[in-house]
């Protein structure tokens, strides 16, 4: 699916959504770049403006609290979404839920606001770092 997806995007948008989708993991603006210099890109400007088309399309997201990206795991969705972030191990699982959304809009709705996206994000553990007896950093 992500081949077929890169082969309608410019060039540069095309391989930072296959560095994301590869890359297992959320990344920075500065670690697409580091791990894409071989392939041509050398200035930040360029990820950005990649970055901005991806999503756009809704081909990745930005992790907020993280200050990184992911490549969508959900590409059928609507504006809506959230994330599972693990604090141990730092792996991040997309999310989507109707009654999330639905229940959001109607608390915006209660408060007459107008909401234009909705990004969720959870912190713990993961039922990996869970069963593996980690502890879970808290800062």
């Amino acid at each position: 699916m992500a081949s077929q997806q890169n082969s309608k995007l410019p060039k540069n948008a095309a391989l930072v959504h296959t560095f994301l989708a590869k890359h297992g993991s959320p990344a920075s603006a500065y670690e697409i770049l580091d791990g894409l210099r071989g392939k041509g890109i050398s200035a930040p400007p360029t990820i950005y403006r990649a970055l901005d088309q991806l999503l756009a399309r809704g081909l990745a997201h930005r992790v907020e609290s993280l200050n990184a990206f992911v490549a969508c795991d959900h590409p059928a969705h609507d504006d809506a979404n959230g994330f599972a972030i693990c604090q141990d191990c730092g792996s991040v699982r997309e999310f989507t839920d109707p009654e999330v959304v639905s229940a959001v809009n109607a608390l915006a709705k209660a408060q007459d606001f107008d909401v234009r996206h909705v990004t969720i994000e959870l912190a713990g553990q993961c039922a990996a770092c869970r069963d593996s007896g980690s502890e879970v950093s808290h800062g």
